[in-house]
């Protein structure tokens, strides 16, 4: 199970490099659109696969789908919103993929629980269906032709975002053992409470942050904000493993700080998203704000895979408590490293 749903991963960010350049090169919305109408019938491919091998060979087509249309959306959003107003307008888009997110596993879960997989499969194929006929309804501003150099390295990956790329990298890898291991880490810890809150709390901060950041980043606060999310992140994951220790001292307490913390991660990985995202795209002439959009969602991805495994082998030699701090420690090197190395490249090579 585990090497079929990792291929989805997989695919994903194997595409996004390519899925850029593609974006930089040719019209965008044609492309976000196929893109989304392929991603669309994969769905309809599952209800149609038989064998396990089929299953697998669709489950990677679906992901070559799904990194081509993330980085076309994102790209497109970034088009048609006015330069003064770009990181509110991620911020929205964002807040939409959060809540989307959020909804969609307990959909799911519902579903699952009452109905067959056929049902959910369809219901997603309806989804997002409605979905691609909203995306035809956008309006896109004609792309000028594009001299193009000689393909090389940063056709494909924004060279000037490589700092960045690392100082997020390190931030997602705690934020991969999150999404992916909190439940088991407050069952080992004695957390009796439903840890399906601690993601809606972290989606009702996400959300909450959305609708002030945006607004900060588009008056040229970018490094500032992002300053501000990660010293809020870093309390935040020694928090969370400090919960593995208080929880000896009062069950009750501990559990309310569990879901306190989750609010102010939601908070602080929502305040910084947009700003990360502008920053990006203002290291970049327009004519690559495809690879740039696509630098930032696999430096991204890249460190939400590496806290995966590192999450369950920390925990598997140590404990789950361990496992946060490590994390906690990584974001402390990426806020010095962001401080020192990243915001001082940003304002020495920023284009707007």
């Amino acid at each position: 199970i585990g090497i079929i749903l990792s291929c989805y991963t997989i695919a994903a960010l194997c595409i996004r490099p390519f899925s850029g350049y593609l974006l930089d090169t040719f019209a965008r919305k044609p492309l976000y659109l196929l893109a989304y109408f392929l991603f669309t019938a994969a769905f309809g491919g599952y209800l149609l696969a038989g064998t396990l091998t089929l299953f697998t060979l669709i489950r990677i087509f679906h992901g070559l789908a799904f990194g081509t249309v993330t980085v076309a959306g994102n790209t497109v959003v970034i088009d048609i919103m006015p330069s003064s107003r770009r990181g509110e307008g991620l911020g929205y888009y964002g807040m939409m993929n959060n809540t989307a997110m959020s909804i969609g596993p307990m959909v799911g879960l519902f579903l699952h629980n009452a109905y067959s997989f056929e049902v959910i499969f369809w219901c997603a194929l309806v989804s997002c269906a409605l979905g691609l006929v909203m995306a035809s309804l956008v309006k896109t501003p004609a792309k000028e032709p594009v001299k193009r150099e000689p393909i090389s390295l940063d056709r494909f990956i924004l060279l000037k975002g490589i700092p960045a790329g690392i100082c997020l990298l390190l931030l997602s890898v705690p934020y991969g053992m999150t999404s992916n291991y909190i439940a088991m880490y407050s069952q080992q810890i004695g957390i009796t409470a439903e840890t399906g809150f601690f993601f809606t709390f972290m989606a009702f901060g996400m959300a909450t942050s959305r609708l002030f950041s945006g607004r900060l980043v588009d008056r040229g606060k970018i490094t500032q904000v992002i300053e501000a999310g990660l010293y809020l992140v870093c309390f935040c994951f020694f928090g969370l493993s400090a919960c593995g220790w208080l929880i000896d001292f009062s069950l009750q307490w501990t559990t309310y700080f569990f879901f306190f913390i989750a609010l102010l991660l939601g908070i602080g990985f929502g305040t910084m998203f947009p700003a990360f995202n502008t920053l990006f795209v203002n290291l970049a002439p327009n004519s690559q704000r495809g690879t740039a959009t696509s630098t930032y969602l696999t430096s991204w991805d890249v460190g939400i895979g590496v806290g995966m495994l590192a999450g369950g082998y920390i925990a598997q030699i140590a404990t789950f408590k361990i496992a946060y701090l490590f994390g906690a420690v990584l974001t402390v090197i990426s806020l010095f490293y962001f401080r020192t190395k990243v915001a001082p490249h940003f304002h020495q090579h920023k284009l707007r």
